[in-house]
Order: structure tokens, then C-alpha cells, then sequence
């Protein structure tokens, strides 16, 4: 049976987190509300967790899971040869919806999927994610819905759609539009998936030395 926790206001109750945190360390998937739509989390240092989360998604292996930080200086921990327009990008737009993928550090032993030489990073605008972050350290987060589906927008959805998810925190509708995601593995970004904040956007941070 899923446990639904509310977990509305800025910043969230306390026993909201606690709830959160201590289900991700005992290797739980859980639902999340972001600032884009209701997410699937798990701590991808737990072995386990992180095949859980791809099978409670249908989501292949292949297709790597990206971490949610508190900001760069965490982001930074995970990655090693940032070029600068990543730096930018995440001085620029974070907390927000971008997804900046970048080298992944040899000895970060995260559990994402198949893909081990980058690692996609975001932080999001959200006090829930933030303060999980905060406590834990960096968690593996997808949008909530079997791959391939719509994602979910209220906590009922993920908690009624989603049999083997535990525990999800209620923070209200979340239907703000999908992250976008690029590379920026290189000194020129690349775009990777449309999404809330525009190319042409990304496109200007990067072009300002």
C-alpha cells in the first residue's frame, strides 16, 4: 500500500522529509512533486534502488537516470572537466528546468543504468526535491509514469498508477512543462530534448564570454 504524505508549503514539514529520507535510504522508490511534474525518486548509491525504479517505470537500462543536486557546487562533486559554458549554464538557470548533462566522475559509483562516462545533472525550483537533497545528497529522479507515458500531475496518479512506489509527498498539482536537457559534455552545447526554458535562451548564456 502506497502512504501518501502531505508535504505543501516552503519550506515542507519536516516530517514530510523525514518520511521521504528514511524510505530512499531503505531503498524504496518514492513519488516527488518538482517544479515540472511528479517524479520518481531513489537513492542510486543503495544497490537495488535503482533497478526498482526502472522496473516500477518500464524504463530500459539504456536510458541513463539523471540526478537532482542542490546547486552547482554539489553538481560539481559528481562531475569532473565542466567546460565553462556548463558552469554558465548552471550559474544562468538553476534552479530551474534544465537538465545539463556533463563527464561523470570515475569514482562516482551511482547506479543511473548502462551509461557511465556522463551524468545529467539538475536543480530543481522546488523546496520537496531541494530539502531531500539537502539531507541526503544527490537522488535519481524520472517524471512519474510508465516510460512513454504522460507523466503525472497530482500524487493520487502516482500513487494509484504506480504498484511497488511506497510512499509519495503531496505538494499540489505539479504540471509545469519537462526539463530541457543538453550536453554539455563539449565547449558547444548541444540540444538534447525541448523543453520549458528555450534554445534560444541557452544559446545566449552560452555566447556571453
Amino acid at each position: 500500500m502506497t502512504v501518501v504524505v502531505a508535504a505543501a508549503g516552503n519550506p515542507p514539514p519536516p516530517e514530510a522529509i523525514a518520511a521521504a529520507v528514511e524510505a530512499l535510504r531503505g531503498g524504496d522508490v518514492i513519488g516527488i512533486p518538482t517544479d515540472t511534474v511528479y517524479g520518481l525518486a531513489a537513492d542510486p548509491w543503495h544497490s537495488g534502488a535503482a533497478d526498482r525504479l526502472f522496473l516500477i517505470k518500464g524504463r530500459p537500462r539504456s536510458v541513463e537516470l539523471p540526478l537532482l543536486v542542490t546547486g552547482a557546487e554539489q553538481a560539481l562533486t559528481l562531475a569532473t572537466a565542466v567546460p565553462d559554458c556548463a558552469r554558465r549554464l548552471m550559474a544562468r538557470f538553476w534552479p530551474g528546468a534544465l537538465t545539463i548533462v556533463v563527464p561523470r566522475r570515475r569514482d562516482v559509483d551511482a547506479d543511473l543504468g548502462e551509461e557511465d562516462e556522463t551524468i545529467g545533472l539538475r536543480c530543481p525550483n522546488h523546496p520537496v526535491p531541494l530539502a531531500l537533497c539537502q539531507a541526503l545528497g544527490p537522488i535519481a529522479v524520472t517524471s512519474a509514469n510508465r516510460h512513454g507515458s504522460p507523466p503525472a500531475t497530482h500524487a493520487q496518479d502516482v500513487a494509484e498508477g504506480l504498484p511497488g512506489v511506497t510512499l509519495v509527498l503531496d505538494a499540489g498539482v505539479c504540471d509545469g512543462a519537462s526539463s530541457t536537457v543538453v550536453d554539455s559534455t563539449g565547449e558547444v552545447p548541444k540540444l538534447l530534448r525541448a523543453g520549458s526554458i528555450e534554445w534560444e535562451q541557452i544559446q545566449a548564456v552560452v555566447d556571453r564570454r
